[in-house]
């Protein structure tokens, strides 16, 4: 039985103060909103925020609260700083903060001074757009007053922040107060702020303007000066022992005035308890549950697209989708589907597994499905070579779990659709070569795999032609539908204009192609692209050592000959693996970046070009513990840097990408959907052995 949720302690009062601007804290709202912020409680990306609204398309998720100053005054008029700005001057970081940790989820920061002490937490309300902050006072020589002064700039939360913050109408509503911009993105709901302790305070004073430097967006080579408008503030009296409260949303006055932050807090530790309680007892407990609570941050009901609600749940069924990354990252098909084993299998979210599933297959267009959903959009994009073949994989990884055949059954006709599609050609010049019967893929302009920086016109990494974990998944992908298909004959089923026999024979003579056209005998491992564009020397086979080649042994239906896999692995260990990933390049080779920094052109160019990945870990255990059947110990060792990664960059995830070379800084997204998933994974496939 669990009796306690997972505590990581992040910081403790000694250690540098770098720290506190460094790493970030990140709370989810179940439809893609979220709060996030460093442990200094200044921010310093421009989606650094108390309420990031998850709204409807074409708004999209929308900072609705971006900062609340923070000041504990004492009765001699001593002022503590909770919180602060980073502005011109200098940063501002919390006075007498002596511990930071996540516990339960929630951050949670400790302030001691001359007899005081005071801790705050955070809670977001699952699927509402609402976040309260409660102040408890622990002890103090006499009372105090808690000063807190809401700023905004209503914008999307990646929106440029050097535009002006806009105005704002503040008017009182009852014992709370509305926030109405009257100026700024059209049809923003008002934002709803309330003050109390046993009973509400009023907002007092002039607004004002704050200056803020964001420092990573300057780092990342956006802009990152801006503005915020200071509403006011609220001054709470607080005595000994009591609680104080903030709460800021867009949800009705109802709801709000009804919940105290205490009870949402109560009742955020009771879902976070079903959550671990449900999972594979392998992740109940220790890092194994962090990662738990962890790939709930991703699993989203789509607020965007109130559609895909309408038509699933005629159908019995909910709207489920993953978001690929925070802060920036929508809902991906990509990563959703490599996703979808570690967030919800593993938990024991099979009806969201099973949602997802059908909230894709809604948006199947010419045997594809959605690379992506934009921000604040309602359709998808399709230029994507793998996204669909992944598809197959995560329908068969739910049916091995569940033992649910009906999904599978419900989705044949789109399933047979799609191999048709790609036996026939599709877009983005997808399609199978009737010469060799491997697939290619490719267009001008277009990034189709999951190697996919672009920057402007310039496709950092196209890899058009016949690329080897297209080829690896398409195989898998006709060795699960050929299965398929003879179970539905063997059992009389309804005819279909495929035959498993046709897709059995296709796969046949992939793997023969496939083997003896991607096996690199000068390398000892496998060419990444065949048959594809000529570079400066003419060659069309491309030799780079990529991880890519990892996908051809690690699937359930492996397309690589054995007698190839040892070699194959050794490479990779030797040239790829680190303790965060595996590398996207090999070192020495002449495009291998060792840092992923600098402007977004630098950044690109570097994304895939050594540029460490945390995924990959999943693949490669996997491939790993097929190869060498009793090496626990070795597959394990390939996560060692996960316990130190949960503390490194946001507190208790995973960070999406790290440098190339030690000491492997954390990277891009700061909390990555597979990374946390296939992290996951790779306990559970070590523990089983």
């Amino acid at each position: 039985m669990i009796g306690r949720l997972p505590c990581r302690r992040a910081w403790r009062e000694g250690e540098p103060l770098d720290g506190l601007l460094g790493r970030e804290w990140l709370l989810t709202n179940g439809l893609g909103g979220y709060a996030s912020g460093t442990i200094g409680a200044t921010p310093t990306r421009r989606s650094h925020g108390l309420l990031v609204a998850a709204l409807p398309a074409p708004l999209g998720r929308t900072l609705m609260l971006n900062h609340l100053v923070e000041t504990l005054v004492t009765e001699d008029g001593q002022e503590l700083r909770l919180s602060g700005i980073d502005g011109p001057a200098s940063a501002v970081v919390p006075e007498r903060l002596v511990d930071f940790r996540i516990e339960n989820g929630r951050p949670i920061w400790r302030f001691e001074d001359r007899g005081v002490v005071l801790e705050k937490q955070i809670v977001v309300t699952y699927r509402q757009n609402t976040t309260r902050i409660a102040y408890r006072l622990l002890a103090a020589p006499g009372p105090v007053t808690l000063r807190l002064e809401p700023a905004v700039s209503m914008r999307a939360h990646e929106g440029r922040v050097d535009q002006p913050p806009g105005s704002y109408v503040v008017t009182s509503v009852g014992d709370g107060v509305e926030v109405t911009a009257a100026s700024g993105p059209t049809g923003l709901p008002p934002l709803r702020l309330l003050a109390r302790i046993a009973k509400a305070v009023p907002l007092a004073g002039d607004q004002r303007t704050l200056d803020v430097i964001y420092r990573v967006e300057r780092s990342r080579g956006y802009e990152w000066r801006g503005e915020l408008r200071s509403l006011g503030r609220f001054e709470l009296a607080l005595a000994p022992s009591e609680l104080a409260e903030f709460t800021a949303s867009t949800e009705p006055w109802e709801g709000l005035r009804d919940v105290r932050a205490e009870a949402a807090m109560e009742l955020d530790d009771e879902r976070r308890l079903r959550l671990v309680s449900q999972a594979h007892p392998i992740v109940q407990h220790g890092v194994g549950a962090e990662l738990v609570l962890a790939a709930d941050q991703f699993i989203i009901t789509p607020r965007v697209r109130p559609a895909d609600e309408v038509r699933l749940h005629a159908e019995g069924d909910e709207a489920r989708t993953i978001i690929a990354g925070y802060p920036w990252f929508t809902d991906w098909g990509r990563d959703t589907m490599i996703s979808l084993e570690g967030l919800t299998l593993l938990t024991g979210r099979h009806p969201e597994a099973r949602s997802i599933l059908h909230t894709f297959a809604k948006h199947i267009r010419d045997g594809l499905i959605p690379n992506l959903f934009p921000e604040g959009e309602t359709q998808g994009l399709y230029h994507t070579a793998d996204a669909t073949l992944w598809f197959f994989h995560a329908l068969d990884r739910y049916e091995q779990a569940t033992g649910d055949l009906e999904t599978r059954r419900f989705l044949m006709p789109k399933l047979v659709d799609i191999v048709e599609k790609h036996f026939a050609g599709t877009r983005f010049g997808i399609g199978v070569d009737p010469a060799d019967g491997l697939l290619r893929q490719g267009a001008p302009g277009y990034q189709l795999t999951w190697m996919d920086a672009k920057v402007g016109d310039w496709v950092v990494t196209p890899r058009r032609g016949k690329a080897v974990e297209i080829n690896a998944l398409f195989y898998n992908t006709l060795m699960l539908l050929g299965g398929w298909l003879a179970d539905e004959e063997a059992a009389g089923g309804e005819g279909r204009s495929l035959r498993s026999e046709t897709v059995i024979s296709a796969a046949g003579r992939l793997r023969e192609s496939f083997n003896r056209r991607f096996w690199n005998p000068r390398t000892g491992c496998l060419y990444d692209v065949v048959d594809g564009e000529p570079d400066a020397r003419g060659a069309c086979d491309d030799a780079s050592i990529r991880p890519n080649q990892v996908l051809a042994i690690s699937l359930p239906h492996p397309v690589l000959d054995t007698a190839h896999w040892v070699p194959v692995l050794n490479i990779v260990r030797e040239q790829l693996a680190t303790p965060f990933g595996l590398r996207s390049l090999a070192p020495g080779h002449p495009d291998f970046k060792p840092r992923y920094d600098g402007d977004l052109r630098a950044r690109d160019a570097a994304y895939h070009q050594g540029t460490i990945w945390g995924w990959l870990i999943g693949p490669f255990v996997d491939a790993w513990l097929k190869t060498f059947r009793h090496d626990r110990e070795g597959a394990r060792r390939l996560l060692d840097g996960l316990e130190q990664e949960l503390s490194a960059a946001c507190i208790g995830t995973i960070s999406e990408i790290f440098d190339a070379e030690a000491p492997f800084l954390p990277r891009g997204c700061t909390a990555q959907a597979w990374s946390v998933a296939e992290a996951l994974r790779a306990l559970v496939a070590i523990a089983r052995i």
